[in-house]
């Protein structure tokens, strides 16, 4: 039975001992091995005194280590917190010290960035050094102890194997959201949020243990995870790589027959440029979080892989994934976010939390199973964004807590979802709502753009002026210093109040630790 996240891997190590689970760079484990290490590394860390609930953030490129430190916390009954090694070491520093990080599993390189400067948490008593560099040496008051990753392995195999038998509702995981301002915020997620949500994907995607899933997004991310545990919930094959270059993921997809890859929209439209071969390419579906892709994109990526079905998926932290677009009706509606994954109910609210009607604007709100415990720690913005719905609250038994996204979306007769915008986003201008992702849409069907954020900054007159930020498609492209040929198109495809006041051209877009477009810092930079 699935009641814990470690229990797809063992199940398929039973099923399926000796097919491909995971491959890094050289390297490729079976399920039995991978099975077998991470008791044995769960083992280890009890015997370094882990206790249940202790948090064990992972602060590690995509390795095998990495994926075996995480479900051996689950093992062990700990909480994993996969950190994104792309974040600098004073927001690393804030995740272990919010959450009480217990057990640090890290490289020393990473180690020695992280303790050069003060700040580290009083409850971080274990360093975990995955390379084995330098000799482990007892903790004291001036920092954790640093124990080689050998030494944890072999406490493992002396030891009894991990005893823990908790429930489905138990702690998993605290994924923390990015942000390039204000404290990010970790949400919490049970073992039964996770085993769901794999079951899930895994479903509508079609997944099984013939499919190789390449795992481009950072498993600190909803979605990036996501990647391991629809692979491990029915047996499948995830080659990670650590995203460098577009020209990478075409290798990794010709070399080992990737059949199925997830992005966001900055990585497809980059993909979506590249060369790729005529032959070689197995993919059978591709699909798309994080925000809407571009029309331009979708059309592109559907010539370049016309065997494959295209899955376009909303989805948020607070509740993994909310919907999806069954990949027979992009023809006829593709900008559309589609309907409710299997097993969660998706609402559209008025303010006043009561139904909103098809074509009429609401907030997206996600109920059942996949929706997360809270914010760790932070009782006043879990109570912001998990509330019961209106006129459900029964005196006999406690509230159910929806997530209410802070989304704005509209469902037309049939009840497909399209995503209108952030509320705090929506860009209010000469009495007008505007939604950026239409400024943007346009932007890139101009074929002119590579990225494209559009922003609304104050202005007496008309309360907010349309500011729109793009980059080149490719450095061949780079003579966007005249931006009057982009704005004269944009004229043509928008309604005058849509038209932006100011274009301002960048290099590159600068992308959230998640890859996302960082709309937070590009508003800051032009406010």
């Amino acid at each position: 039975m699935r009641v814990h996240l470690h229990d797809l891997l063992d199940e398929q190590a039973r099923r399926h001992p000796n097919r491909p689970a995971l491959t890094d760079s050289n390297r490729t484990v079976r399920y039995a091995d991978l099975s077998e290490r991470v008791h044995e590394l769960a083992a280890g860390l009890h015997a370094i005194g882990l206790d249940r609930g202790d948090r064990v953030a992972v602060l590690l490129d995509k390795r095998i280590e990495t994926v075996e430190s995480l479900f051996a916390t689950s093992a062990a009954g700990g909480v994993f917190v996969p950190v994104n090694p792309l974040l600098r070491p004073p927001q690393v520093r804030h995740v272990l010290a919010d959450c009480g990080v217990r057990v640090l599993v890290t490289s020393t390189q990473r180690w020695q960035a992280l303790a050069a400067e003060p700040g580290l948490p009083p409850t971080l008593e274990q360093v975990l050094l995955v390379d084995d560099a330098g000799e482990a040496r007892p903790a004291h008051s001036h920092g954790p102890a640093l124990v080689p990753w050998s030494e944890v392995l072999a406490a493992g195999r002396g030891s009894a194997p991990a005893s823990y038998r908790g429930v489905e509702g138990d702690l998993a995981a605290i994924l923390y959201t990015s942000g390039s301002t204000g404290r990010p915020k970790g949400v919490v997620l049970t073992h039964r949020n996770l085993i769901v949500g794999a079951e899930s994907v895994s479903g509508y995607l079609g997944n099984g243990p013939e499919d190789v899933i390449l795992a481009a997004l950072p498993l600190s991310f909803d979605a990036g995870l996501s990647q391991l545990t629809t692979a491990f919930a029915v047996g499948a094959h995830v080659v990670l790589v650590n995203y460098l270059l577009p020209g990478d993921v075409v290798r990794l997809c010709v070399e080992h027959g990737v059949t199925g890859l997830t992005g966001v929209p900055p990585l497809w439209t980059q993909l979506a440029a590249a060369s790729w071969p005529a032959e070689g390419i197995r993919l059978r579906y591709v699909a798309n979080t994080g925000g809407r892709l571009p029309r331009a994109t979708l059309a592109r990526l559907r010539e370049l892989f016309p065997q494959a079905r295209p899955y376009l998926m909303y989805g948020l932290t607070e509740a993994f994934r909310s919907t999806y677009l069954d990949p027979d009706e992009v023809d006829r509606r593709p900008d559309s976010i589609g309907k409710a994954v299997p097993d969660a109910e998706i609402l559209v609210l008025r303010p006043d939390g009561t139904p909103a009607g098809p074509g009429e604007e609401g907030e997206l709100v996600h109920r059942g199973p996949l929706v997360a415990l809270g914010y760790w720690n932070d009782t006043e913005r879990s109570a912001e964004r998990f509330r019961p719905l209106p006129g459900t609250v029964a005196g006999w038994r406690p509230p159910e807590l929806a997530v209410w996204s802070g989304d704005t979306v509209v469902a037309d007769e049939e009840g497909f979802l399209f995503f209108v915008g952030r509320r705090d986003d929506m860009i209010k201008t000469s009495g007008y709502r505007v939604s950026p992702t239409e400024v943007e849409e346009a932007a890139y069907e101009t074929r002119m753009v590579g990225d494209a954020v559009a922003i609304g900054v104050e202005d007496e007159r008309l309360g907010q002026r349309i500011v729109l930020i793009v980059s080149p498609r490719s450095e061949a492209d780079a003579d966007l210093a005249d931006t009057g040929p982009l704005l004269a198109l944009l004229r043509r495809r928008l309604p005058l109040f849509m038209v932006p006041a100011e274009i301002r051209v960048r290099a590159q877009l600068p992308r959230s630790p998640n890859g996302k477009l960082d709309r937070v810092l590009l508003k800051e930079e032009v406010s």
